[in-house]
């Protein structure tokens, strides 16, 4: 018997990226598919599903609400990223990045998404500096702490420590669940070997990150190996597909505004072989979370050189996962 919560299912549109980028899907019927699974809460990225943003002509918007009302779903959070390298001969500067921050919540604000996905490269002065606009605004701010960032990062330590000093309940976190790589995901082991690794290499990659060594000795020893390009760019993976304490969670559980369900895969027997949920979500549950669990396929890119992609396929196999361990099945 699960223990009652208030989590909610949602699923972001990113999940639904290959069909998008080759036209087999529309805005309209991203939405419909994730409503059609009970995962009615629709976390959007704009660059992605509304052509000319942030300039996106008010036919659009009127559109994205016409399909959420018509499939029974409802707007959740907005991915917003900062293009600091917006021009050739320098990056943008302080104002430049609260400038196109507003401007995200103002878009957020639009399409009535009561969050913001905040992008973690940015620097947490901006975030500060937005705080006024977010609150009149009444759109929270949440730092996405994604792999290799983790709540003890430095990073993260300095934005935890500047926006709590805002006294805001505007600013919070969002975090990716590939921060809770436990197992090394098969689809990326699969598809180095298709590329030309080694397999011996393969296998040291493999116990190397089982035993959490550090990125960098594990490539000093893959050129040790005398390991070719392929294995090199198998063990940099280590850097970014990083194990931490799913635990560590329970702290900043009342600033978690969304969770980002990364996962790469769904096998047959309705695991993520890689990133363990059925240790995630009883810590979301015993903390109390009140968000979405908004599924985020990103399996695509290991496979669609050998395989045909069915997103649809995948977000359905994470919800029912997610049905599962949520107690609704």
């Amino acid at each position: 018997m699960t223990t009652p919560h208030d989590i909610k299912r949602g699923v972001s549109l990113y999940s639904y990226q290959y069909e998008t980028f080759l036209r087999r899907m529309t805005l309209d019927d991203c939405i419909a598919h994730a409503a059609s699974l009970g995962a009615r809460g629709i976390e959007v990225v704009s660059e992605q599903s509304f052509t000319g943003f942030p300039d996106v002509p008010q036919a659009q918007i009127d559109g994205w609400f016409d399909s959420l009302e018509r499939h029974g779903a409802y707007a959740q959070c907005h991915d917003m990223f900062l293009d600091v390298k917006l021009y050739k001969d320098r990056k943008l500067n302080f104002e430049e990045m609260v400038t196109s921050l507003k401007r995200d919540l103002r878009f957020a604000k639009r399409l009535g998404c009561r969050n913001v996905r905040v992008i973690v490269n940015t620097p947490p002065e901006v975030v500060v500096a937005c705080v006024p606009l977010a609150e009149e605004l009444d759109v929270r701010m949440g730092i996405e702490v994604h792999s290799p960032f983790h709540f003890d990062h430095p990073w993260i330590l300095r934005y935890t420590e500047l926006t709590r000093a805002t006294g805001s309940d505007h600013v919070g976190y969002v975090p990716d669940m590939g921060m809770y790589t436990k197992n090394y995901p098969p689809v990326f082991r699969d598809r180095f070997l298709r590329l030309g690794a080694t397999p011996k290499i393969v296998e040291y990659i493999l116990e190397a990150h089982a035993a959490r060594v550090l990125a960098d000795y594990v490539l000093m020893d893959v050129r040790k190996l005398g390991g070719n390009a392929v294995d090199l760019q198998m063990a940099e993976t280590l850097r970014h597909n990083i194990w931490s304490n799913p635990r560590r969670m329970l702290e900043f559980m009342p600033w978690i505004f969304n969770i980002h369900a990364k996962f790469y895969e769904i096998d047959d027997s309705g695991r993520e072989p890689a990133i363990p949920y059925e240790e995630i979500i009883p810590v979301l549950i015993e903390g109390g979370y009140q968000g979405h669990l908004s599924s985020e396929y990103e399996g695509q890119r290991h496979i669609e050189d050998a395989f045909e992609v069915d997103g649809r396929e995948q977000v359905r196999r994470q919800q029912d996962m997610f049905k599962r361990l949520l107690g609704e099945a």
